[in-house]
């Protein structure tokens, strides 16, 4: 059996709402990204890994307006890449990033709270 599932714990980058986009098929795109920290054993010091999150239709409209740089969260998703032939130096790139299936807001009332007056 197959499986490409991932879940991603960490704050936000940046907010949804500065990369939405709603398209003449009716479909809506949302795209930020997330820090999440880890120990690096080599350097025995915390790292950052960054991860793309993409999500769409109604969980583009939440993220637009809900997730905001900063803010907790916890997205289940799974694994996508994108190829393109870069025009400059004409390489091959691939980058990957996560479509989110479920988000979910973390943290506490009160970090909600802050982030409304903000």
């Amino acid at each position: 059996m197959d499986m490409n599932t991932v879940v991603v714990v960490g704050r936000v980058g940046r907010d949804a709402s500065e990369n939405f986009n709603a398209y003449d098929s009716g479909k809506t795109k949302a795209s930020f990204s997330v820090a999440v920290n880890r120990w690096d054993t080599k350097t025995k010091s915390e790292v950052t890994d960054w991860f793309n999150i993409e999500v769409w239709d109604k969980q583009a409209e939440f993220a637009a307006e809900y997730i905001k740089k900063g803010r907790l969260v916890a997205i289940d998703g799974r694994i996508a890449n994108r190829r393109w032939v870069d025009k400059q130096t004409n390489n091959e790139r691939e980058t990957f990033y996560v479509i989110a299936n479920n988000i979910r807001l973390l943290g506490s009332k009160r970090d909600a709270e802050t982030e409304a007056v903000l």
